[in-house]
Order: structure tokens, then sequence, then C-alpha cells
């Protein structure tokens, strides 16, 4: 890893424009990656960006564009073990986590290295694994967000078959006998030949091969399976938000975007919780898979009206002036 922070960049997806990607110590030190947009003219806020598992900067570059087009600074980050962040273990594939405090730690590392340069309000924004640990960090008193929209969150971890019941206990038993680093059972798999239609994570082809050609073009961005680690803190994490009282502290408007079609998390949890926040809303998108932002067009709009009503309670867009009004 070089001194300067870069950004994967291909002619299907070009790196946007008026930002460039940065190093920042993570809450142990670990060198961690972050981007930082400015759109033109005066911000109407800040969202801070937090993807999903595997997932690194480079797959949100549209979705920056499209924040930025809405006239927010936009600062998106690759979570301790994903995108070019550190990594767990010397194998790079290998999707592992150690708890979710260290990931709390780290975000919060990121908001403060960063915050000079943040205008408020804030808006969270998150996918996945990201939006289960933004929903950690407000749950656990992070008081800097305005507002929160989340993107198919990990409420609830589809444990393919195996009860729950037994799933949490022989990941936590496992992963406390000297295989916390092994991948789970049938998880390991060559990132780079995954396919559409066996991933079944979008209805957009052309979004979905445009995100394996930002992979090939620096496989180091890449990443495989989960260990049991990973498992271990997935389905934790997940059961510390169902405890009494612990979302119900979160005072902000936070609007939880499903997919009908996921099969990656499950909406029962997705819609409990957004049932119990003071302010929360849920919003079903009708046939999608669980990539709801590399979904297609129609999907995605889905999305984004969501967001764009939940955000404008907090950071109002400018008021158009017509040319024929009075000074």
């Amino acid at each position: 890893m070089g001194d300067v922070a870069s950004l994967v960049s291909i002619p299907e997806a070009p790196v946007p424009d008026h930002g460039k990607a940065e190093w920042f110590s993570g809450a142990d030190g670990v060198t961690l990656r972050a981007a930082l947009f400015q759109p033109e003219g005066n911000p109407r806020g800040s969202v801070v960006l937090s993807p999903g598992r595997s997932e690194p900067i480079e797959k949100y570059f549209e979705v920056i564009e499209d924040l930025l087009t809405r006239g927010f600074v936009v600062l998106v980050h690759d979570w301790r073990g994903q995108g070019l962040s550190a990594r767990a273990l010397p194998d790079r594939l290998k999707g592992h986590a150690r708890g979710f405090k260290t990931f709390l730690a780290d975000h919060g590392a990121l908001l403060d290295a960063f915050e000079a340069r943040l205008p408020k309000p804030w808006i969270a924004m998150a996918h996945s694994m990201g939006g289960c640990l933004i929903m950690l960090a407000l749950a656990h008193g992070e008081t800097r967000f305005s507002a929160a929209v989340l993107s198919a969150p990990m409420l609830g971890l589809n444990t393919a078959g195996v009860p729950p019941w037994i799933a949490a206990p022989l990941s936590w038993t496992l992963s406390r006998a000297g295989l916390s680093g092994a991948y789970v059972q049938g998880g390991h798999y060559d990132p780079l030949g995954q396919t559409f239609v066996g991933d079944a994570l979008t209805h957009d082809e052309a979004r979905y091969d445009r995100y394996m050609a930002q992979l090939r073009a620096d496989p180091r961005i890449a990443l495989g399976g989960m260990t049991w680690g990973w498992a271990d803190f997935a389905l934790s994490a997940c059961a510390w938000l169902r405890g009494a009282g612990r979302v119900e502290r979160v005072s902000i408007p936070v609007t939880i975007v499903a997919a009908e079609l996921d099969n990656r998390v499950l909406n029962a949890d997705e819609q409990s919780i957004a049932g119990r926040l003071p302010k929360g809303r849920y919003v079903e998108v009708p046939g999608a898979f669980h990539e709801i932002l590399i979904e297609t067009d129609p999907r995605r709009e889905v999305f984004w009206r969501a967001f764009d009503e939940t955000v404008d309670q907090v950071a109002p867009r400018e008021p158009l002036i017509s040319p024929n009004a009075s000074d």
C-alpha cells in the first residue's frame, strides 16, 4: 500500500469529480481508507455513506454522483477488512470480524477525522452490514446525525435454512474454539468468479457487470466469503439490536428501505426495528433483490424518493427563485 490513497477508476465507472481518497487511523491505529467529495455550490449538509459487507468505496461512485447532484458533501469509507482498508487476516479474501465494538470505534474515528470538513446537518446513509453498524452506533449514543436512511440493513441475517437458535451458538462456539478465522461451511468462493444469475443481488445486469469490472481492474478491493468470526459478529449484532429499549433511544428520523425479494437479510426484522424507532419508517421496494442501490432505475427511484422525503425534513433544498421575483 502506497503513501497516497487512491481510487480505482475505469471507463465504465470514473471517479466522481471534486473528491479524493485519504487514509485515516482507525480506533487501534490501523490504516483505513475514506474518500470525500464536494458538490457544486453551497452544500445542503453532508452524507456519511457506509457500505455493506465486502463492498469497497468504488462500488458507490454512482450513488456518490446521485448525492452530489442533491447538493451534499459525501464522505464514504471502507470498513476495516474491506476495500483498501487494513485486512484482519493474511488471506485478504476472508471476510472476518472480531465483534462490533471495533467497527463502531472506527466509525467514530472517521467522524472525528473529517468533522471539520462536514457541514451540518449530517445524514447517515448505509447498506446491509453498514446499516446494522449505523443502527448500533445510533443506539450506542452517536448524536451527530440529524437523520438516517438505510438500504436493506442487516437487522436480521438469513442463515440459509439453519435455525437462528442453532446458528448463533454454533458461530459463537466455533469462533472461540480456534476456528474464528476459518470460512463458514460452504463459505469459500472466488469473488471474481461470481455471476449475475448466481448472485441474485440485482435485476440490473449492466450495473452488476460494472462492479465486477471494478474488481477485475484492482483485485485488492475484492473480498470473498465470511469466516465464523464474521458470522458471530453479525448474529451477535442483530441480537443486541433486538434487546428491549435499545433502538427506542434513537430519536432522529430513520427510514429503512427494504427489498421485497431479499435473500440476504430478513425483512421482518427490518420492519420490526422500524416500528420500534420513535421516528422510524419502513418502505419496501417491490420486486427488488438485496442490492437496492444497484437495482434497475424504477427500483432505485423508490429508494431515492424515500431518501428525499426523509432528508428534506432536516436539510431543506434551496427554494427556486423566479427570475421575475421582486428584489
